[in-house]
């Protein structure tokens, strides 16, 4: 690759990382105050009772997808049969979804004992048939590496659905405000979509094209399927042998633990797959483009998740009341579980780049093995124990994830770590030096802002005494020109 082609990359990943993050953040800072609103207005048993539906949404959003968008983003010369086939592929495996979920609303609302499942269930399976009617438009963006009209529409469809959220809550609809929130969304989302990508399809079905997304995606619609599985049997499990109460508390942790993590994840995920695929076969050049995200990465996350373990009890309290207090250490906890989000997504990112969705099916069955059996193992001793648990199997995932990146590009686990060891280093430190502060005071808004104030300031202020490279590459993203 030339020095201008090599040039015009680095822009085009720089721009990418900037719409992406802005969109990222700017969507889930609306969803994180409207959440707080909504947490305030409804109860633990509400989220736990939704919780459970969100799970077969997950799942069949995994069978409608299959792997196509993958396979259409990374494939060379995308054509108008490619986007046709999936068009047609997504909607009817959206209906058959839908009509099997409606069908069995009754069982699982039995088996459950919330009587109201059955109706949630049948209206929350909506979104089966809005979601396929987006991917050929979603797919054209990410292939033109436009980040920028996606974060409008996100961050449009978010305000929407929290003003009918917050609306439906404040007039008493309970569990009701957060079905129809989301559908809302999905469907305001739909319509902008198809608003700013006039695409219709304007070829039939073709077997050719379905082979070749197929070909590709099956192996990631069998990983993708394990892992959405895997990463919601907890909130079934909880459901079911523990309490709806419990589920909500859990759920409510969850999603403050994967908000720093998870969204910035959902950055490097959006923007490294179609930026990557470009070098692909340039291995040197891969390497250290790769490389050198992971270190940002990790200089950005970790901090952020160390401060947030930190902060959790006053912020928590302050935002939605004592009546969450539960959820307080199992947050704590999951922090240390999140904080390696990040670094699992980019090395998983590195073979569907090279192509090898093989290795990828490999690597995440050998995982689930291991995690189903750490969770069968933890989780009847109680939610704590699984927590517990969860980070352990997450070091061992790191292991396994860095094995296959070894080999490809020569960047492996112990790379890796070296890489990123004076990060987790500072960050221990920054953690220690904000908890003695916070320790000292008694007034939770002075915990947070003196707390949060030294923590930052120490990890700056070591990070330019010390010339951290990374500290340069978030400056550089942060340029406007």
């Amino acid at each position: 690759m030339s020095e201008v082609q090599t040039s015009e990359l680095k822009r085009k990943t720089k721009l990418g990382l900037y719409w992406t993050s802005f969109n990222q953040f700017a969507n889930y800072g609306i969803q994180f105050v409207i959440g707080i609103v909504l947490a305030r207005l409804l109860s633990p048993e509400d989220y736990g009772i939704t919780a459970i539906p969100t799970v077969f949404l997950a799942v069949a959003g995994v069978l409608i997808d299959s792997g196509f968008s993958s396979a259409m983003v990374r494939k060379p010369e995308l054509t108008e049969k490619d986007l046709a086939t999936a068009f047609y592929y997504n909607i009817a495996v959206g209906l058959t979804c839908y009509a099997l979920l409606f069908f069995s609303a009754s069982w699982i609302a039995e088996f459950y004992k919330v009587p109201i499942l059955e109706s949630i269930i049948k209206v929350t399976a909506l979104s089966y048939l809005i979601g396929p009617l987006n991917t050929p438009q979603t797919i054209l963006l990410k292939r033109r590496l436009d980040f920028k009209t996606p974060t409008f529409i996100n961050i449009i469809s978010v305000l929407l659905m929290g003003g009918v959220g917050i609306s439906l809550a404040y007039m008493g609809y309970g569990v009701w405000a957060l079905v129809l929130s989301s559908l809302s969304s999905s469907m305001i989302r739909l319509l902008l979509n198809w608003y700013v990508v006039r695409w219709t399809p304007k070829a039939g079905w073709s077997k050719d094209s379905f082979n070749y997304l197929f070909g590709y995606g099956s192996k990631l619609l069998l990983v993708f399927f394990m892992d959405k599985i895997y990463k919601n049997i907890t909130p079934l499990f909880i459901g079911k042998f523990y309490s709806p109460v419990q589920l909500g508390v859990y759920n409510r942790a969850l999603s403050y633990a994967q908000l720093p993590s998870q969204q910035f994840t959902s950055v490097v995920e959006g923007v490294t797959f179609p930026v990557l695929s470009k070098v692909q076969d340039d291995n040197e050049l891969l390497s250290r483009s790769y490389r050198k995200m992971l270190k940002t990465m990790a200089f950005i996350v970790f901090p952020m998740m160390i401060l947030l373990a930190v902060l959790a009890r006053p912020l928590v309290i302050l935002l939605i009341t004592d009546k969450w207090e539960a959820c307080i250490p199992y947050l704590q906890v999951m922090c240390f579980w999140w904080i390696w989000a990040p670094i699992h997504s980019i090395n998983l990112n590195l073979l569907m780049v090279k192509g090898r969705s093989d290795l990828f099916l490999r690597v995440e069955i050998i995982k689930k093995v291991i995690g189903l059996s750490i969770m069968a193992i933890t989780l009847p001793m109680g939610i704590m124990y699984f927590l517990y648990g969860s980070i352990v199997n997450s070091l061992i995932a790191l292991v396994i994830n860095t094995y296959y990146t070894g080999k490809l590009i020569n960047v492996g686990f112990l790379r890796q770590m070296g890489d990123i060891m004076p990060i987790m280093l500072l960050c221990a430190l920054t953690g220690v030096i904000a908890w003695g502060f916070t320790s000292l005071l008694s007034n939770m808004v002075l915990q947070i802002i003196i707390g949060g104030s030294i923590g930052v300031s120490v990890y700056l202020v070591i990070s330019v005494l010390l010339k951290f490279p990374e500290f340069e590459e978030v400056k550089y993203m942060l340029k406007r020109k």
